[in-house]
């Protein structure tokens, strides 16, 4: 059930950011088109690129942190033994799980409660901005569910010894996903 459940989450949270991702392709393309084509760039494309950019560029390091392709220092992984590396894993999983509830989703709500209070607009969509910065706590609290995913599972690989010594950075990567 729970698996079915992350599935769901993971593939829903993949098609939302195509979909961002496409709006904003054709978002660009417009603001490209009135501007070369028409003479004068239409005025609203500017502003909903930006907005976009901010919730494809959060939602996709959720992403990316499923797909275990986040940011990492792989020449000094390479070095460590197998165990060294699961066991670096999963400091780091820990690490990004506590920032993301304290900073992303903590920090975020309190960025989005106190701009949706302020009611701080946008210049030409005239939304509260509140609304936009959303992207951070909903991002964040999809990073804390990852991380503490990854978390418990690289903390049973090396708990109950799930790993091989022999294997090279690149050959372990590929067998745990």
């Amino acid at each position: 059930m729970l698996l079915k459940i992350k599935k769901f989450m993971d593939r829903s949270l993949e098609i939302l950011v195509m979909i961002v991702v496409g709006v904003l392709v054709v978002d660009v393309l417009w603001g490209v088109f009135t501007r070369k084509v028409l003479g004068e760039q239409s005025v609203w494309t500017e502003e909903f690129a930006i907005f976009l950019l901010i919730w494809v560029s959060l939602l996709g390091a959720a992403v990316a942190l499923r797909r275990g392709a986040h940011l990492g220092i792989d020449y000094f992984m390479e070095k460590l033994a197998v165990k060294n590396r699961m066991i670096t894993e999963v400091a780091v999983f820990a690490m990004i799980c506590i920032f993301s509830i304290s900073v992303m989703i903590i920090g975020g709500l309190d960025l989005v409660l106190s701009t949706l209070a302020m009611d701080q607009r946008s210049p030409v969509w005239n939304i509260q901005m509140g609304y936009v910065y959303l992207a951070v706590p909903i991002s964040g609290l999809f990073m804390a569910l990852y991380s503490m995913i990854g978390f418990v599972e690289r903390a049973n690989e090396v708990r109950f010894k799930k790993f091989d010594e022999s294997l090279h950075v690149s050959e372990s990567a590929a067998e745990i996903d």
